[in-house]
């Protein structure tokens, strides 16, 4: 009789677990690598498309796809992109007709990956002029902010539009105190970029949260004073369709995060001050930020 209690207490344990088993299944589904990867190169030059190597802007757009995809990571010269749409570009800078492998990896569920590697030939013929170069680090380095004393300083409008501000434009030191203006951009003329953080950063809702931190607070579309530590990326400089653009690496920003492709046109610039613009990642607006040489 004692045997027979304990068969039943074992097989009461065994039923619970395997029930337990199976409410763990049913809450995290099947784990399904992606399949059929497929990549799409287009190259972009004076805003149009062309054919393989290009014409020499040395912007490429890769277009991914898989079944059971959920996300896609491009790793590209050493940088590795997350974009959930499964759509990057990137801007090759390597002067002359260079070829590169790219590898596109798919997540599926269960933390399931799969991944391909293409290889492109890009031509690029860009060189920045010497001015634009003095003006962003003198030849060696110099260190930006946020002009928060001037208006227009900080602002949105229509993607693609080409007035400053156009829907909104902060008065001066309208976002005092939300993890902006404390903030310092430092460009080196070896390449890399420097985002001195002041230990936290504003952005937009949903789209900061690609930068993997947790912390801050609410204000509408808005998420102030996210802690986030220095960083540094690299950055390269184009003219995609005439239009000087500061592309930087990985999750590099300007003052406020809005994910995207992290590329920055050039609207206007002197030798103390540069007016920057950029589509965020939903595609939604046109951010603008007016710069100014640190004193």
């Amino acid at each position: 009789m004692k045997n027979f209690k304990n068969l039943l207490l074992f097989l009461l344990i065994v039923g619970f677990i395997f029930t337990g088993c199976q409410d763990d299944d049913a809450e995290f589904g099947a784990i399904i690598a992606p399949s059929n990867i497929d990549v799409q190169v287009t190259y972009i030059d004076d805003g149009s498309e062309t054919v393989a190597p290009g014409l020499g802007s040395g912007l490429v757009q890769f277009s991914a796809s898989a079944d059971n995809a959920t996300a896609y990571h491009f790793v590209i010269q050493g940088q590795t992109k997350l974009q959930a749409s499964g759509m990057v570009s990137h801007n090759f800078t390597s002067l002359g007709n260079n070829t590169y492998p790219v590898t596109v990896i798919a997540y599926g569920t269960g933390g399931s990956s799969s991944s391909m590697t293409v290889e492109v030939d890009v031509l690029a013929l860009y060189e920045p002029p010497a001015d634009l170069l003095e003006m962003l680090h003198g030849g060696t380095q110099k260190t930006w902010r946020i002009k928060a004393e001037s208006k227009p300083h900080f602002g949105l409008g229509p993607v693609g539009g080409s007035i400053v501000g156009e829907w909104f434009s902060a008065e001066p030191n309208d976002k005092d105190g939300v993890g902006m203006y404390d903030d310092r951009y430092v460009f080196n003329a070896d390449g890399t970029f420097t985002h001195l953080t002041g230990g936290d950063v504003f952005g937009r809702i949903n789209l900061i949260d690609e930068l993997g931190a947790s912390g801050g607070s609410i204000d509408g579309a808005d998420v102030l004073n996210l802690p986030f530590d220095d960083y540094t990326e690299q950055y390269t400089l184009t003219a995609p369709s005439d239009v000087e653009t500061i592309s930087l690496s990985g999750l590099g920003f300007i003052g406020y995060y809005t994910g995207g492709n992290h590329q920055y046109k050039i609207y206007s610039r002197n030798t103390t001050e540069m007016v920057l613009s950029t589509a965020d990642g939903n595609n939604e607006f046109e951010w603008w930020f007016t710069l100014t040489t640190e004193d």
